[in-house]
C-alpha cells in the first residue's frame, strides 16, 4: 500500500509545484503590491463598500479594501479559494480513474493487494498533496506579510486557512467519489463542480430568498471575508461538509471495491 502512496506523490508532485507556483506566487504579489496601492485604495473603499450587491458577494461591505486585512480577504482569498479547490478536485477526479482510462487497472490489481487499500492509499495522496500545498501557500503569504511589514488578523487568517483546508477537503472526498464512478478522466466534470459551487455561494449572498440556504455550498463556511470580519464559524455549514465528505469516501469504497474494472 506505502508503494501504492509513493508512486501517486512522485506522480503529482509536478503538478503541486506547477499550482503552487501560480497561486501562492500571485498570492504573493498580490501582498507586495498593498503598500503602493493603499493610498490610492483609501479613495476607493467607501466606494467598493456601498456598491450594493458587488459589495455583498465579495464581502466588501465587510471589510476595507484599504486595510490589509480587507484586501487580503477580497484579493488573496478569492485567489487562495479558488485556486486550491481547483487543484483538489484536478488530483481527486483522475486518482482512481486514471487506471481504467489509462488500460493499468489490469496491472494494478492482479498484485497482491486489495482495491480497499489501493482506495486509502491513493485517498492518502491526495490528502498530502491538498496539504502540503495549502502549508506552502500560507507559507509564502505569511513571508509577504513578514516583508511588507504590515499588520493583520493572524488568528481569523489561521482559521480561514484551516476551513479552506476543510473545504479542499470536502470537494476532493466529492470529485474522489466521481473518479470511483467513472471509467474514463472526468477532471473537467470536476472543475465544473468547483465552479458551480462558487457561483452558488456568489449568488446566495446578492438574492435574500436565497441566503438561509447558502449552507449548501462548502464556500460559505470558508469565506474570508466573513471569517476575517468576525473570527466566527458557519457551524451548520461545516457540519454539512463534515458529513459530505465522510458520505463521499463511504461511496468511493462501497463502489469502487464492487465495480467492474475496465482493463
Amino acid at each position: 500500500m506505502f508503494t501504492i502512496y509513493k508512486h501517486e506523490i512522485k506522480t503529482y508532485i509536478k503538478t503541486l509545484l506547477i499550482w503552487f507556483a501560480c497561486v501562492g506566487g500571485m498570492g504573493l504579489m498580490c501582498i507586495l503590491l498593498f503598500s503602493s496601492m493603499q493610498d490610492s485604495m483609501e479613495g476607493m473603499a467607501e466606494s467598493f463598500a456601498s456598491m450594493g450587491a458587488f459589495s455583498d458577494a465579495f464581502g466588501m461591505n465587510q471589510l476595507s479594501i484599504a486595510t490589509l486585512t480587507g484586501f487580503y480577504a477580497t484579493e488573496i482569498g478569492t485567489i487562495h479559494s479558488l485556486g486550491g479547490t481547483m487543484f483538489a478536485a484536478i488530483i481527486s477526479t483522475t486518482m482512481l480513474s486514471k487506471e481504467e482510462d489509462g488500460h493499468t487497472s489490469e496491472f494494478l490489481f492482479s498484485l497482491p493487494i486489495s482495491r480497499s487499500k489501493v482506495i486509502t492509499a491513493k485517498w492518502c495522496a491526495s490528502v498530502t498533496h491538498i496539504l502540503l500545498f495549502n502549508v506552502l501557500c500560507v507559507g509564502i503569504y505569511l513571508l509577504g506579510i513578514t516583508i511588507l511589514g504590515e499588520e493583520i488578523a493572524m488568528k481569523e487568517l489561521l482559521l480561514y486557512h484551516v476551513l479552506q483546508l476543510m473545504m479542499q477537503l470536502e470537494l476532493a472526498a466529492i470529485c474522489y467519489a466521481i473518479s470511483a464512478c467513472s471509467k474514463k478522466n472526468k477532471f473537467g466534470l470536476g472543475l465544473g463542480i468547483v465552479l458551480l459551487f462558487y457561483a452558488y455561494d456568489l449568488i446566495a449572498r446578492v438574492i435574500p430568498a436565497l441566503s438561509d440556504y447558502k449552507i449548501l455550498s462548502p464556500f460559505s463556511y470558508a469565506n474570508a471575508a466573513d471569517i476575517l470580519s468576525t473570527g466566527t464559524v458557519l457551524t451548520e455549514a461545516l457540519l454539512l461538509g463534515v458529513g459530505v465528505l465522510a458520505g463521499c469516501i463511504c461511496i468511493t469504497y462501497m463502489v469502487y471495491t464492487k465495480k467492474d474494472l475496465a482493463a
